[in-house]
């Protein structure tokens, strides 16, 4: 879709939407239900051989705390906690782009305002990129957003044309470090995460653990809710397998890293249990292929701090856990992008909390 498509899609609503799958009394069966437990792995499953890392275009600067995603063939990275001499110095507003072959990143359009914690995702043609935080002052570092920033066209009165990222259906509420999929149904979903326990909305610790669950059906249609998540938990990740919405890890803000796997089926709006993962860990990143869940990294505090070497992948055929080859270089606060078979491992810090920003993008290929 071109830019003027994009735009067309703006200016004129889109009326249709998706039916909700269950009816009212449905809804309220499935959640009387919707702790049901599926068979888990009791083994983990040594590392394939066959799998491989290696190294790809570094980013153009050091970047934590980002949500990048694969969009018309190529990796878009906006937003993020940039550092110099290795520790961060505040939210940026730098958009870039990678297709594979290309010697370096390109440097794209800046987001309208420079955010943390953005979550980029391709839906209906468009490249949005949703909620994050905003850094106004020191004294209000982490205020958390409910935005949703798209990228598009405008055609000027002498029909040249302006790309710029406008104001889409803000969320319901602010809500961060979620995670969000473009399900078998169509709808966008964000899914967990943090959000104000209060009023205030200005530094970590204004915010609490939710299980909120947004969905949008509709361009230009208004945010629903949908069944809430069966944990609050923030700073987790998760794809799509199968058109369902697969969360793993993350960590709670009072209870430290935890090992829960979430499976959300858009066809019953109901949530299940699968295979926890073989280890807690909190700040990480997965990317799903056909049916396996790539997850990679994450952070500790505990016992000095630092961040996890391993990477796992999951097999929803089986419900089961495997090792991979560890990460050749472990951080967290970073993302992972599947994009032509391969799984593209970006930024992200080489020790805990701000320390060691990196600009590595390393490449794994099951």
């Amino acid at each position: 879709m071109d830019f003027i498509d994009k735009m067309s899609i703006m200016k004129n609503p889109i009326t249709r939407r998706y039916a909700l799958a269950l009816t009212a009394a449905g809804f309220a069966a499935s959640c009387a239900d919707n702790t049901e437990i599926s068979r888990t792995s009791s083994s983990v499953q040594a590392p394939t051989s066959a799998s491989a890392w290696s190294q790809s275009v570094p980013l153009p600067f050091p970047v934590q705390e980002i949500y990048p995603c694969a969009h018309d063939g190529a990796i878009h990275l906006a937003g993020g906690f940039i550092a110099e001499n290795g520790r961060i110095v505040g939210p940026t507003a730098a958009y870039n782009t990678w297709a594979p072959g290309d010697k370096n990143w390109t440097a794209d359009l800046p987001l309208s305002a420079p955010l943390h914690h953005p979550q980029l995702v391709s839906w209906q043609g468009g490249l949005f990129a949703l909620a994050g935080f905003k850094s106004p002052s020191r004294d209000a570092s982490w205020t958390m957003q409910s935005s949703a920033l798209l990228l598009v066209a405008v055609v000027q009165e002498d029909f040249s044309i302006k790309r710029e990222w406008s104001e889409g259906r803000s969320l319901p509420a602010p809500c961060a470090e979620a995670v969000v999929g473009v399900l078998g149904d169509g709808a966008l979903h964000l899914a967990g995460g943090r959000t104000p326990k209060g009023e205030a909305n200005a530094n970590w610790n204004d915010h609490i653990d939710t299980d909120h669950h947004f969905v949008l059906t509709d361009l230009n249609g208004e945010w629903e809710t949908a069944a809430p998540c069966l944990s609050k938990r923030n700073s987790a990740a998760g794809d799509v397998i199968n058109g369902n919405l697969h969360i793993v890890g993350g960590r709670t803000v009072g209870g430290g890293n935890v090992a829960t796997h979430e499976v959300y089926d858009h066809a019953e709006d109901r949530w299940r249990t699968a295979a926890p993962m073989p280890q807690a860990q909190g700040g990480l990143a997965a990317a799903a292929i056909g049916s396996k869940l790539y997850v990679f990294g994450g952070e500790f505090f505990d016992n000095g701090g630092g961040v996890y070497k391993e990477a796992w992948v999951y097999d929803a055929a089986t419900d089961g856990w495997a090792a991979l080859p560890d990460m050749p270089n472990p951080r967290h606060g970073l993302g992972a992008v599947a994009l032509d078979g391969k799984i593209y491992v970006i930024g992200g810090a080489l020790q805990a909390s701000g320390v060691d920003t990196s600009a590595i993008v390393d490449v794994f290929t099951p």
